[in-house]
């Protein structure tokens, strides 16, 4: 299942649920419906940053999942047209999106909301 984060600060954000489930669970929020108001957004871009340095310190910890690069139709050495190198997509780089929407909402004065 999708989490669309909203806020008129930033373009939406998009999620896969099994990811913001350890986001909301730092920032002690629902992660299927709530709000980070602009009063709470300061607080929160702290915590996320941490957990994403910490995540970057530990990367064998991090226990993310892979990602498939795309091969553009391009056989590779197996015959494989679909995909091609499998990379680790870790913590930090699936937080990032929604950490630029954090400073955005913290600097604009806006809350940031999702499954409304």
């Amino acid at each position: 299942m999708l989490i669309k984060f909203k806020s008129i600060s930033s373009p939406e954000v998009m999620m896969a649920h099994e990811h913001v489930e350890r986001i909301m669970d730092l920032l002690q929020k629902s992660p299927t419906r709530g709000v980070i108001t602009a009063a709470e957004a300061s607080q929160a871009l702290q915590l996320l940053e941490k957990e994403v340095a910490l995540s970057k310190l530990h990367p064998e910890v991090d226990s993310e999942h892979a990602s498939h690069t795309p091969n553009h139709g391009l056989p590779d050495e197996d015959g494989d047209a679909e995909f091609g190198q499998t990379e680790k997509v870790g913590f930090a780089q699936r937080a990032f999106p929604l950490l630029e929407m954090l400073r955005a909402a913290k600097s604009g004065g806006y809350d940031i909301v999702w499954g409304v």
